[in-house]
């Protein structure tokens, strides 16, 4: 019985078992092993074949975003939109068969743009390169999930599926459990919450069936046994994900409405360009960078050339960007902008910048 096999059983297990109270603790094993079986599927199996074409690309820019979807969306026609890079798009599925990158030119920052070929139902499993398409999407700072707005919510659920599977966890958080492995002393379970889904016999069966039997672990948020596998596993990626409803042309306005209303949503015409700067203004929120300016002494502050950080990036962090021994000689700094009581501000090391902040650095 191979492992998709089992894969399947599981999942038809946990499908027809009532989910209550008496349940709870066959039902947590279950995901366990489901999880199990999942991480040795993606596993790269030993005897490999003669190497094939190579897929991933080079990470180059300030950020990097992934556009994944169903074939004959309009990932290919949006890259071409927005940016200089030309993807062939035709009205046949799997037009695209490999990785193309594009590059986004906005608020100075230089955000990579990787189209990304269809991703089938079973991809996770590995049809139609499935495997390769989602291990160049974990890679990624954002996800742009492109969907059909004509095929309703049937994409999104099947690609929130496909791409949970393998460990990538849209719009969520890391889990607060803090979970450490000992080399003896058996399970010691505390919790500084009350918890509603998982109790301390049902975390001990989940670690038994990962062969651990020496543990700590601390519930600091009320999380599901989901959760906690995934805590287990430590391979788990959490990233923000936009959900863009590509051809609203098609659809009544009350349906784009109601799409455009949803959370983490926005709605296009990539075919009428309609909406496509409203989508640049939320990416570049969802990818949460700041633009910093520099400034020489008696000179006026250089606005063509930014620094692009991540938010919360602080002074030494600049230091570090423009060159490494900066740093160790560092003095102060004069920050203008809205990270400061008034301007210029005299600053340290630990100062947190902001967007569009002018800095100038005075070295020892």
């Amino acid at each position: 019985m191979g492992i998709l096999e089992k894969i399947s059983e599981i999942e038809k297990e946990i499908a027809r078992t009532q989910k209550n109270k008496a349940t709870e603790y066959h039902l947590g094993l279950l995901k366990a092993k489901l999880a199990k079986y999942r991480a040795q599927l993606l596993e790269p199996s030993k005897s490999s074949s003669s190497k094939g074409e190579g897929f991933d690309v080079m990470k180059s820019g300030d950020a990097r975003v992934a556009l994944i979807g169903f074939p004959s969306v309009g990932k290919s026609t949006f890259l071409s939109l927005i940016t200089s890079t030309a993807s062939e798009a035709a009205s046949y599925e799997f037009t695209t068969l490999t990785c193309i990158p594009g590059v986004i030119e906005y608020k100075g920052a230089n955000i990579q743009l990787l189209d990304l070929p269809g991703i089938i139902e079973g991809a996770a499993q590995g049809k139609g390169r499935g495997r390769q398409v989602i291990a160049v999407a974990r890679t990624a700072d954002v996800v742009i999930m492109m969907l059909d707005a004509t095929k309703g919510e049937v994409q999104r659920s099947l690609l929130e599926k496909e791409l949970g599977s393998v460990g990538i966890r849209l719009n969520k958080h890391k889990p607060n459990i803090y979970f450490k492995p000992k080399k003896g002393g058996g399970i010691s379970f505390n919790s500084t919450v009350t918890l509603t889904q998982c109790s301390e016999k049902l975390v001990q069966l989940i670690l038994h069936e990962y062969k651990i039997f020496n543990a700590e672990v601390l519930f600091r948020e009320d999380c599901s046994p989901d959760e906690f596998i995934d805590v287990i596993m430590g391979n788990r990626v959490y990233m923000p994900c936009l959900y863009v409803y590509n051809k609203i042309d098609q659809i009544s306005m009350e349906e784009v409405d109601r799409l455009a209303r949803k959370p983490d949503s926005v709605v296009i015409s990539c075919g009428m360009k309609l909406n496509l700067d409203y989508l640049l203004e939320m990416l570049w929120e969802y990818l949460a960078l700041t633009c910093i300016y520099t400034k020489k002494r008696g000179q006026r502050p250089d606005f063509t050339d930014a620094i692009i950080l991540r938010k919360g990036a602080s002074v030494e962090h600049v230091c570090h960007r423009i060159h490494r021994s900066l740093a160790s000689q560092f003095k102060y700094a004069l920050v203008w902008g809205t990270s400061t009581k008034y301007s210029p501000q005299r600053v340290g090391l630990t100062h947190t910048m902001e967007h569009e902040d002018v800095i100038q650095i005075v070295k020892k």
